[in-house]
């Protein structure tokens, strides 16, 4: 199973999130808060949805979008990795994943 420990950490970290959730995808995990997807783990790294005012914070931490090959071109997508210093604050954490869950939530 895929990062199984590591979703399991995140679960635990965002327990305070209602109806949270993760279901099998993209070689990984993808996080639910009620219907809304807002978070995806794969490879041992989290990432949360973004748009654009979010994802400067992340831009600026130096962490960069979600990837993956499709047809021999790399796809990026609105997802991008959490600090390593945002994960191990259950509070921070909570407030960047609540801004990600707004995003998907605006965008359905």
């Amino acid at each position: 199973m895929p990062d199984a420990s590591f979703k399991d950490y995140i679960l635990d970290q965002l327990s305070a999130l209602p109806e949270l959730r993760a279901k099998r995808m993209f070689g990984g995990y993808g996080i639910y808060a009620g219907e809304h997807f807002f978070a995806i783990i794969v490879e041992g790294r989290l990432y949360f949805k973004t748009d654009e005012q979010s994802q400067r914070a992340y831009i600026k931490k130096g962490m960069g979008p979600f990837t993956f090959e499709k047809d021999n071109r790399v796809i990026s997508m609105r997802y991008f990795e959490v600090p390593p210093e945002v994960l191990e604050d259950r509070v921070e954490l909570a407030l960047w994943a609540n801004r990600a869950v707004q995003v998907a939530a605006s965008e359905e």
